[in-house]
């Protein structure tokens, strides 16, 4: 019998190089003629491993080289790349073109809306492209593993599988029932069927005509059944060979054998669960499709400068075995376990790891021609490293990309889209307004300066929705904010042109995504110009416009303009953008895709946590776990496994660093299984704790120089000479706070988008009730229609038109009574806001009364609405909240016009609830003192006198300095804080 023909079947070990090692080992065969190793074909996974490889042969040639011809299988465009042996012209029958990607998730976006509609589900137009998306996916999976879609009919579904997943499975029916038909009317097919007619053909031509070249399977370990034929056609080919990186042909048969998958057992028609979380599983299966087995590889006999040394191969296959095997790693050799090479570091916090990796990176620039790489699947942390990379001027490109949706370009199409569905809401509108591409092209400058005024005029509670909100918050605000919403104005009315057909086209109702997405487009120009379209990301974003725009009407007919933001977000979160070239040469950041093949001087394996590497398996929402193992479709656990194949690759560095940070941004972390099994395995695998010292020293300065509380001593002739009656209790209080406000005249701004604050719901009752008082002759009836007014008002904030207004109708209803209570005891209503100055002890003192009534026996009754608790009687009587009685002192001078008499009645009518109602009348006095430290009615004009003559000598008439928080249980307010640096003394001092 003849001896059957070895195949050409070889494997890398994972402590060599892949790319440099392959390199090597082809030239050393085919390099002594030029030509002949230029006929040859390497066939590599993806463009990135094309470029990988090509950078291996640039290194390992020396000098001038002759590549051969390097072919992507990943690519979209694979007969392009693969030349004319891929689809000849000559073929019997043309491939059909593929269809495009988005034009295949816009027609299965309208099937799954018509259809979850028909079904009485309806999903918004983002949902239906979500699902879309999860559905191209599917297919996809299918159509690679070759399962016809016709046995989801077929399939037995048992009463276990729930409602959900059986309404999900119908859908899914239903939808691929539909899906051919819609391809057919393009002439068109999926771009995974085309893909794999093309390999077929490919494998059906090379076995009837091998090239006359030579041709090289490199690093493809994509297990599909049109692959597995190609390689086992490559393999058995004179001239072919198939290399695969990490095949691990020292494991014990038995313990290969019990990764899977396996055939069904002949009794029960049950099979053995696969270990799909393994390293290797993926590499078995490939061998399975190939019909070849692991002991036919032989070792790849070449090698580079880049390697670590055996051993390491030996503990990575240890450290990764399956747990039922791991209790043997007592009898394994420590010289096997150790993992030399290797360090790792637990870092505090993923900022302090992002520091000491880029730490970590700019160290190996100190050796020349030394290279280093970050290989990690967490995109914050390679965007935090690559910032922490800018300290030292140098540029590291995330390789993977970074999503559009997160660049300029991407975040001013979102900030449109976000401003008009939220009716141009402060926070939104003013996000878009300051956008950094905005007028980068025009006068900028001028154009923040309008946008600051616009920011100080919509501070405090948000305006009316819509430019006629603003229009109106503008013209009809506060009169106190008069001056500020003027200044605004003239910058508004040149915005409001640029929003307009924005706001009119998001106030129509759903209507075709095409049109929707043109007015974005139109007004991002409109804003910023040619700098939204420029660069990479720029030209990113017109293109993923324009496609949208084109393919648009293939979906659903009509989208709700609110949907917009949450489907252009999911769009753009799916385009990446690579960075051009022009970043360092020697250092690399790497996604778990990009590393594939690739290898550094020193590899930095990033966020080792579990749930990011390896990332938690993402469910499918179409089909159920069962109905997946039932078609033959991969486990939802695989992706853990090619996870540990990265990892394993990554590890086989020649130096490592194994990085993790404790805790996220919420909670202590939880390393990951394979940060746990190194430490298990080699229990003195050493700790790279200069990494971490340094990060944690790099910005801690040599000595702290502690505040020192603050105690500013102006000259007493630039100290104020007026002084309100509000004012007085931060003065003696914290006398550093009345110093910033009234001499540095530092005042907090309100929040953009604030919830109105308890000083504006004062303002807004005060109004109320003096309207009511001055216009309405405190007609109880009328009372209530003032309340509905300011309910109805636009400006009123839905939060306290829906909670607040209908506890301040029950108070106001006390307010009314109590009013005539007192007026039938004889009271009469004399002053309603009164405001009124005096000069005493050198100032002037101001104030304004909220009400003044004249009592039946002549004298008056000083009256302070609360919407919140009045002040207490100790604070009182320890010489503060003097505020009333200090209004009385003015009153009893004749400080306001027309209102004389005597201060007899001290009282604060608070709206706040008491007990079981709304409304209660305080007062600080008593007749003779009684009450629980109350003070004599007779007593407290002179008492409120004394204290402010006191404070005034202290402070403004005075030289005495303006020390912080002097009387801290009495200044609860916290606006100067940061100014003062309160916690860098209070409580030392």
């Amino acid at each position: 019998m003849a001896e059957a023909k070895r195949l050409n079947l070889y494997t890398i070990p994972i402590h060599r190089a892949f790319a440099d090692a392959l390199a090597v080992g082809l030239i050393r065969r085919f390099g002594g003629d030029r030509m002949r190793l230029a006929q040859g074909v390497v066939l590599v996974p993806t463009n990135r491993a094309k470029r990988t490889v090509q950078e291996a042969f640039v290194r390992a040639s020396g000098g001038g080289l002759l590549l051969p011809r390097l072919v992507a299988i990943g690519d979209p465009e694979v007969e392009e790349a693969a030349g004319a042996f891929a689809d000849p012209a000559d073929a019997p029958e043309p491939v059909p073109p593929a269809v495009d990607p988005l034009a295949r998730r816009m027609i299965l976006a309208r099937l799954v809306s018509e259809e979850r509609t028909r079904a009485g589900r309806p999903v918004d137009g983002a949902e239906a492209m979500r699902l879309a998306g999860d559905l191209a996916n599917t297919l996809d999976q299918l159509l690679v593993e070759e399962v016809d879609p016709a046995r989801l009919a077929t399939l037995d579904v048992d009463e276990s599988l729930s409602a959900h997943w059986e309404r999900s499975l119908e859908l899914f029916r239903i939808v691929l029932d539909r899906w051919p038909h819609e391809l057919a009317a393009l002439g068109q097919i999926d771009m995974a069927e085309r893909r794999t007619l093309l390999l077929r053909r490919l494998c059906a031509r090379w076995t009837a005509t091998p090239p006359r070249g030579f041709v090289c399977s490199a690093g493809i370990t994509t297990n599909a059944p049109a692959v597995a034929q190609l390689l086992r056609c490559i393999a058995g080919m004179e001239r072919g060979m198939v290399v695969l990186p990490g095949l691990d042909t020292a494991m014990d048969d038995g313990e290969w054998a019990s990764l899977g998958p396996h055939e069904p057992d002949p009794v029960t028609g049950r099979r053995k669960r696969s270990i799909e979380t393994h390293p290797q599983f993926h590499l078995k299966l490939l061998l399975d499709r190939m019909r070849v087995g692991r002991h036919e590889f032989l070792r790849w006999q070449a090698a580079s400068e880049h390697d670590a040394t055996p051993t390491r191969s030996r503990a990575i296959a240890t450290a990764l075995a399956p747990a039922d095997r791991t209790h043997h790693w007592i009898d394994v050799p420590p010289a096997d376990r150790r993992l030399s090479g290797v360090r790792m570091v637990e870092l505090a916090t993923p900022a302090e790891e992002a520091q000491a990796i880029a730490i970590a990176l700019r160290e190996a620039l100190e050796t020349p021609a030394r290279t280093a790489a970050l290989v990690t699947p967490d995109r914050t942390l390679a965007r935090r490293v690559a910032a922490h990379m800018a300290r030292w001027d140098i540029a590291i490109d995330d390789s993977a990309g970074q999503p559009l949706s997160l660049m300029a370009p991407g975040t001013l199409l979102l900030a449109l889209v976000e401003a008009a569905t939220q009716g141009f809401a402060p926070v939104a509108l003013l996000a878009l307004l300051k956008h950094p591409l905005v007028r980068q092209d025009g006068d900028r400058i001028g154009w923040l300066d309008g946008v600051r005024r616009l920011d100080r005029a919509l501070r405090g509670p948000r305006p009316a929705a819509g430019l006629a909100g603003i229009d109106r918050h503008l013209s009809e605000g506060d009169p106190r904010d008069a001056a500020i919403r003027a200044a605004a104005l003239p910058f508004w009315e040149e915005a409001r042109v640029l929003l307009t057909p924005l706001a009119r086209a998001f106030a129509g109702g759903p209507q075709p995504l095409a049109d929707l997405l043109a007015v974005v487009r139109e007004s991002a120009t409109a804003l910023a110009g040619d700098a939204a379209w420029r660069r990479p990301e720029g030209r990113g974003a017109a293109e993923r416009i324009a496609e949208l725009e084109a393919q648009a009407s293939l979906g659903p007919p009509v989208i709700d303009p609110a949907a917009l933001p949450m489907l252009l977000r999911l769009l753009l979160d799916e385009v990446a953008v690579r960075p051009a070239q022009g970043a360092h040469p020697r250092l690399a950041i790497l996604g778990l895709l990009e590393a594939r093949l690739q290898s550094a001087d020193l590899m930095i394996l990033g966020g080792l946590n579990e749930g990011v590497w390896p990332a938690l398996p993402a469910p499918d929402p179409w089909l159920a776990p069962r109905i997946r193992q039932e078609l033959g479709l991969a486990g939802l656990d695989r992706r853990i496994g090619l996870s540990a194949f990265d990892f394993a690759a990554a590890l086989g560095g020649r130096e490592v660093v194994l990085t993790r940070a404790a805790r996220d941004a919420t909670a202590p972390t939880i390393a990951s299984r394979l940060w746990l099994r190194l430490q298990a395995l080699d229990e003195g695998l050493e700790r790279a704790g200069a990494l971490r010292d340094w990060a944690r020293a790099i910005d801690t300065p040599a000595a702290f120089a502690a505040a020192l509380r603050p105690a500013p001593r102006p000259p007493v002739a630039l100290r104020p000479r007026r002084i309100s009656v509000t004012e007085v209790d931060r003065l003696k209080a914290d006398p550093y706070a009345f110093y910033a406000r009234r001499m540095l005249r530092l005042v907090p701004l309100d929040a953009v988008d604030a919830d109105p604050s308890a000083a504006w719901r004062g303002t807004a009752v005060h109004g109320v009730l003096e309207h009511w008082a001055v216009e309405d002759g405190l007609d109880p009836a009328k009372l209530h229609r003032r309340l509905e007014a300011l309910r109805d008002d636009p400006r009123t904030h839905p939060l306290l038109r829906a909670l607040w207004v209908p506890r301040l109708r029950e108070a106001i209803d006390w307010v009314a009574a109590f009013t005539h209570e007192k007026l039938a005891e004889g009271r009469s209503v004399i002053g309603v806001e009164a405001a009124g100055r005096l000069e005493i002890a050198g100032v002037e003192l101001t104030g304004k009364a909220d009400r003044i009534d004249r009592a039946a026996d002549g004298t008056l009754a000083i009256i302070d609405y609360k919407t919140g608790k009045a002040p207490s009687a100790k604070a009182v009587a320890a010489g503060y909240s003097l505020q009333l009685g200090l209004l009385g002192l003015m009153a009893e001078r004749g400080a306001f016009p027309r209102i004389t008499g005597t201060a007899a009645a001290f009282e604060y009518w608070s709206l706040t609830k008491d007990k079981d109602r709304f409304g209660k009348m305080a007062t600080p006095v008593s007749a003779d003192g009684s009450g629980g430290r109350k003070v004599a009615t007779a007593d407290f004009v002179a008492l409120a006198k004394r204290h402010f003559e006191e404070a005034v000598g202290r402070f403004l008439t005075g030289d005495e300095a303006f020390v912080a928080k002097l009387v801290p249980e009495h200044a609860p307010y916290a606006e100067y804080d940061q100014l003062m640096r309160r916690d860098e003394w209070y409580g030392r001092e």
